[in-house]
């Protein structure tokens, strides 16, 4: 069943002190995919300057923006009208021959290789490939991510953005992030193609028509089986009409919401909230 949501996400930056300037980036802007079509996307800026977009290496579209004058905060707002839909059938997967050989020879080896974020002691691998052992490559996916899940309860303010996917299992609680790189390095591990999805997923999925909901970014999978296929280890299930994905890389570096330098005093810290409105 199809759905419109309109999204509102607004990040306050308050400097312990006026930065002198910052140069900044955004990755706040939802794609337009099978499924998944964006009808209106703007980011505006508070105090007003030009801004400008690009694509960048993974496909992600970026707002750029310079404040060169002094300013004591920053507010980025944006706003997006999207609709998502139901998705299709899971292909028939190839066997791993076919998914080894097709990475082997693509741009596919980069969602293989372990990044510094998706990093894990090999015992955590050992495990993983345990999981899925005799299994094919859509049925690993689950039951690897089920492995995490079973082991990392999601507890939001659990974990940093700095916090490896090591010391999340170890102490079996984190927020989505952390379960969605320790997904991403296990199912590297056993050698299926998996990328790192940054987006956004409505917390009520029978939610009131134009009534407001706060909720926040969310993170997932998309693993190579023949194509692209999603999956949200967090909730345990299938990427569905309630997610809508903004950006896509090997682990969380590459799709940080906002990115920024400033010249000033050190300290302050953003302030982030998303609001969601069903709107059909």
């Amino acid at each position: 069943m199809a759905r419109r949501l309109r999204i509102r996400h607004t990040t306050r930056v308050s400097y312990a002190q006026p930065a002198a300037s910052s140069h900044n980036e955004v990755r706040m802007t939802p794609l337009t995919l099978p499924g998944q079509t964006t009808l209106d996307a703007r980011v505006t800026v508070q105090p007003a300057t030009t801004v400008w977009s690009y694509w960048d290496y993974w496909g992600t579209q970026v707002t750029g923006f310079d404040l060169p004058d002094p300013h004591g905060d920053l507010t980025i707002t944006a706003s997006s009208l999207v609709e998502t839909s139901a998705p299709e059938p899971l292909p028939e997967a190839p066997t791993w021959e076919e998914v080894a050989e097709r990475a082997a020879g693509s741009r596919l080896w980069e969602f293989v290789c372990g990044t510094p974020r998706t990093t894990v002691p090999r015992k955590l691998v050992k495990k993983a490939r345990g999981a899925a052992a005799g299994l094919g490559p859509h049925e690993a996916a689950v039951a690897v991510s089920g492995l995490v899940a079973d082991r990392v309860s999601y507890l939001p303010g659990a974990t940093s953005v700095n916090t490896s996917p090591a010391e999340a299992w170890a102490q079996g609680a984190g927020v989505c992030q952390d379960i969605t790189h320790l997904t991403i390095a296990l199912l590297r591990g056993v050698g299926l193609p998996t990328r790192y999805v940054s987006g956004y997923l409505h917390p009520e999925r029978d939610a009131e028509l134009h009534r407001p909901v706060a909720g926040q970014s969310h993170a997932w999978i998309e693993y190579w089986a023949g194509e692209w296929c999603g999956y949200d280890p967090t909730n345990r299930v299938r990427v569905d009409e309630s997610h809508v994905v903004v950006a896509r890389g090997r682990d969380y570096d590459d799709v940080t919401p906002h990115k920024g330098i400033y010249r000033g005093v050190p300290g302050g810290a953003p302030e982030v909230s998303v609001v969601f409105t069903r709107v059909a």
